[in-house]
């Protein structure tokens, strides 16, 4: 099988404050730390799992963003990713989530047949959820979001088992592949890097390359020699009208940074009294019912 997932740095949100506000009201990236976007690991165990029930399964991985988001793609290769893409271009800047699957879209054609897109459900830079079904839109395929475990692969009928979760509960659903998967954080804990592959991978970067060329990633006995791909607006086939902000309908105003103050300090007491006292007050001022 061919399993493609896609992959995401983003700043650090969780650590949020007026510092790392522009004077616009837009973040400033550069004042917080870049992770991985905590989604998409659970998307890359669920990669890593089928390759490892399914011998000579390919997992490659393909993040859109800036040189530093090579580190991402380290990661996944420390995890069991065969090879990777970095698609960067300063072409892309101020890409919509429209923008961003439709370079993500060429990126995919690109590495050729596929059986499996995987990804996290949405990124916590932006957290609109809507990257992923835009690309499967795009691609054509079908699409199951919200998935927290593919329970099955039927390679003979092609079809896939996941389980997802829905408001009050859980549901399976069954597709034809090719198909893409959107993975919560219930998934399967994700896997720590190989301390082996840390050492083989760790002065990997990305290669300027083109299909077909010896620097191609996906070329036939390329991927162990080149493990990381940079791609740009070119190398991908893709317009660069359809890029960016050319491509991008959607514009973010502005951004508020809302901090949590506590108005007062009120002591309870441990006691059953205190307790109801406080429960009674919750209801008063319709915190709680």
């Amino acid at each position: 099988m061919n399993v493609i997932v896609l992959v995401k740095q983003v700043p650090d949100t969780q650590n949020i404050t007026g510092e790392a506000m522009t004077a616009e009201g837009t973040v400033n990236r550069a004042a917080l730390p870049a992770v991985f976007n905590p989604d998409d690991l659970f998307a890359l165990e669920a990669a890593m799992q089928i390759k490892d029930a399914n011998p000579g399964t390919t997992v490659s991985v393909i993040t859109m963003g800036p040189p530093a988001a090579a580190a991402v793609l380290k990661e996944c290769l420390y995890r069991g990713a065969d090879f990777t893409a970095l698609v960067s271009d300063r072409g892309f800047a101020g890409a919509d989530t429209l923008a961003t699957s439709y370079a993500l879209k060429c990126a995919i054609n690109k590495t050729g047949a596929f059986d499996l897109v995987l990804c996290g459900r949405q990124a916590i830079d932006g957290d609109t959820a809507q990257v992923g079904p835009q690309t499967a839109e795009k691609l054509g395929i079908n699409q199951i979001t919200c998935v927290s475990k593919i329970e099955n692969i039927d390679a003979s009928k092609k079809e896939i088992t996941a389980a997802r979760s829905i408001e009050g509960g859980w549901e399976k659903v069954r597709a034809k592949l090719p198909v893409l998967v959107t993975f919560t954080a219930e998934g399967e804990a994700p896997r720590p890097p190989s301390a082996i592959k840390t050492m083989a991978y760790k002065r990997t970067v990305p290669v300027t390359g083109s299909t077909g060329s010896p620097n191609d990633p996906f070329a036939e006995n390329t991927q162990k020699t080149n493990p990381m791909a940079l791609w740009d607006i070119p190398a991908i086939n893709a317009d660069p009208i359809q890029c960016g902000l050319s491509g991008s309908p959607t514009k973010v105003k502005h951004i508020n940074s809302v901090v949590l103050t506590a108005a007062d300090i009120r002591y309870i007491d441990p006691g059953e009294a205190g307790i109801a006292e406080l429960i009674h007050g919750l209801i008063a001022d319709h915190t709680f019912g």
